[in-house]
């Protein structure tokens, strides 16, 4: 992946030295989607940057003052079966929400699938408790295009029972990101 400037932050590859700043937010995930992303330890993290550093699908948020890690993007990575089509996420470590970070990262990387990379369509799932993912979806003109009753489990109760998640679809094509792309 190319490194993606924006006017605060970089986006580029996990590389050495990004390990206590990952092990800063995977220490204790806030979602349940990434709690199976959950690091032990700094040793555990720097395992995990190696393993992101060889993954186009990985990519660091970084501030561009500091090149601090603040959180990641995931997607469009060639996995997909359809080559067209990319599912996204993001990942920011709760220290940095509400700054509008998330929108501006998810916003290039939006821009650079579409653009440079040619994706015709591009979807992310998002938990229904999950407020601030939906809003950023939304923000960044995608529409929610469906709701999977108890379609994965990420947590077990008490129990060991897993507690099924209900998630939502949002997406946009390439052709009304093109049309009518937010401003940052």
């Amino acid at each position: 992946m190319l490194i993606i400037e924006t006017k605060r932050l970089i986006l580029r590859p996990f590389r050495e030295g990004d390990a206590a700043d990952l092990f800063a937010y995977l220490r204790a995930s806030t979602a349940p989607c990434f709690s199976s992303l959950k690091l032990a330890d700094l040793a555990a993290a720097e395992i995990e940057v190696r393993k992101r550093a060889h993954n186009e699908g990985c990519v660091a948020i970084c501030l561009k003052q500091t090149d601090q890690v603040i959180g990641d993007l995931f997607g469009g990575d060639g996995d997909n079966e359809e080559a067209e089509t990319a599912s996204i996420g993001w990942h920011l470590n709760p220290q940095f929400g509400s700054q509008g970070y998330a929108f501006e990262a998810a916003k290039a990387l939006l821009d650079h699938l579409f653009r440079a990379k040619g994706f015709r369509r591009i979807y992310a799932y998002v938990e229904d408790h999950n407020k601030p993912s939906q809003r950023l979806c939304e923000k960044l003109g995608m529409r929610r295009e469906g709701v999977f009753i108890e379609f994965v489990s990420f947590t077990n109760d008490a129990a060991g029972n897993p507690i099924y998640e209900n998630t939502m679809q949002y997406a946009i094509l390439r052709r009304e990101w093109i049309s009518g792309a937010p401003a940052i």
